[in-house]
């Protein structure tokens, strides 16, 4: 394998997060140097689909030891393709979709309908620090591990239920996707250009609530611990959804609407509170520009050659220029036509003017800077063959981040996993052979 850097742990420092003493058998010690901040943290980790592997792969990348619990059937995400990696005909086709958000797991295929599969999970559950799963409302009670039941199998385990609308209200039953959680949440009514031109609702061009909502539970989840080592909590139940989740994150524009009264629009590439902050035409392609200080205006003018617009009163300050960004875009617009995109760059660049091309996702990882921060690396299976991942985005100076084993295949260790839970040859063959594992 092929990542940014190299891990430089602290040893004994995971006695400081406290790992779960219950614990009797695990994988071998890792070698400190290669220890992340969560080292000696066992996460079990029943979710699937985006929200909760996401979360489960960012306490991953910081050391902890994540076992992915599949179906039968695998991760759906298996499937969603294409484009894939691998092939149909030995078995391994896997799709992208499912490798952006699964590396440094462990996984071990269960089949959790039959009792024997119920019982290896509540092995896992007993030896386990986190427990990361997003089951509908009530059904992971159903299955037999309600909270009582977690908490007497596990007092000091940190329980994080994904669900889409919450535990109770009258939508906690129904299933969370991100697509019509945007719709819901509001955040599609202020994406996509204006009604008046031609535009309509749009969703965000990633999952965006998923990840927010595993982004939340990783933080979540980290406080647990965190309470946990101090001793002012045992484990607890948390829980996060998707509407929440994607409600918090409208933050300014949530703001704007409770203290006006009133929905905001859509306003395309432009921001509701900043002007100018958007998008203009060049004379071979767009720009985005950020001016978001009252010093970096009269820069602006003057790199476009339109000094007088700083006296104008009308956009004398970022208040004015709100009210009035009808008249004082086309001004603007006109000026960035008669220059290229590159021409314009190197104006706002030596203007120290925030600005940027329109790069596609693939010139954004190869662009020099996210080449030079490490934001693409290999990762090397021993099926899959080199497998390239988005980089780790948070860089911790004592104890790194790593990016150490590729996205697992289907029930890839299951046998070892088992092992490690204290079961025998024979015990482990009967499982498979009755299709638990």
């Amino acid at each position: 394998m092929r990542a940014r850097g190299s891990a430089q742990g602290t040893p004994g420092y995971h006695s400081a997060v406290m790992t779960n003493p219950a614990r009797t058998a695990g994988p071998p010690e890792p070698d400190p140097a290669s220890l992340g901040p969560l080292a000696g943290i066992r996460v079990a980790d029943c979710s699937a689909v985006l929200a909760g592997p996401y979360c489960t792969m960012l306490l991953a990348d910081l050391g902890a030891e994540v076992i992915k619990v599949e179906p039968p059937e695998g991760d759906a995400t298996r499937g969603w393709g294409p484009p894939w990696v691998g092939s149909k005909t030995d078995g391994t086709r896997t799709a992208a979709y499912y490798l952006a958000v699964n590396r440094n797991k462990r996984s071990i295929r269960l089949d959790l309908k039959q009792p024997e599969g119920r019982q290896v999970l509540t092995r896992l559950l007993r030896s386990s620090d986190v427990f990361v799963e997003n089951f509908r409302v009530g059904g992971l009670a159903r299955l037999g591990f309600g909270d009582d039941v977690l908490r007497d199998l596990n007092p000091d385990l940190v329980h994080l239920a994904i669900s889409g609308f919450g535990t109770d209200g009258p939508d906690a039953q129904k299933p969370g996707y991100d697509f019509v959680i945007q719709a819901t949440a509001g955040l599609m009514s202020i994406t996509g250009a204006p009604d008046a031109e031609g535009g309509s609702a749009t969703k965000v061009g990633v999952a965006i609530s998923d990840v927010v909502t595993g982004l939340f539970g990783a933080v979540s989840v980290l406080a647990g611990l965190l309470g946990r080592a101090r001793s002012t909590a045992p484990g607890q139940r948390i829980d996060v959804s998707l509407l929440e989740s994607t409600l918090a994150v409208l933050v300014n524009q949530a703001q704007n609407a409770f203290v006006s009264g009133r929905a905001p629009g859509r306003l395309g590439n432009a921001h509701p509170n900043i002007v100018p902050y958007e998008t203009f035409r060049t004379a071979d392609g767009e720009i985005a520009i950020a001016v978001g200080s009252e010093r970096q205006w009269p820069r602006l003018c003057a790199s476009l050659g339109v000094p007088e617009l700083v006296a104008d009163p009308r956009f004398a300050t970022n208040g004015v220029r709100v009210v009035n960004r009808a008249a004082l875009r086309p001004l603007l617009a006109a000026r960035f036509e008669t220059g290229s995109t590159a021409h314009w760059l190197a104006e706002m660049d030596a203007a120290e003017i925030p600005a940027g091309p329109i790069n596609d996702v693939v010139a954004a990882f190869a662009q020099p800077q996210a080449l030079a921060r490490g934001m693409t690396v290999e990762v090397e299976h021993p099926v899959l063959g080199a497998v390239k991942q988005a980089g780790i985005p948070f860089h911790l100076g004592a104890t790194p981040a790593s990016i150490r084993t590729a996205p697992p295949l289907l029930g890839e260790h299951s046998a070892e996993i088992l092992v490690e839970l204290g079961y025998s040859p024979g015990e482990i063959e009967a499982l498979a052979a009755a299709n638990v594992t």
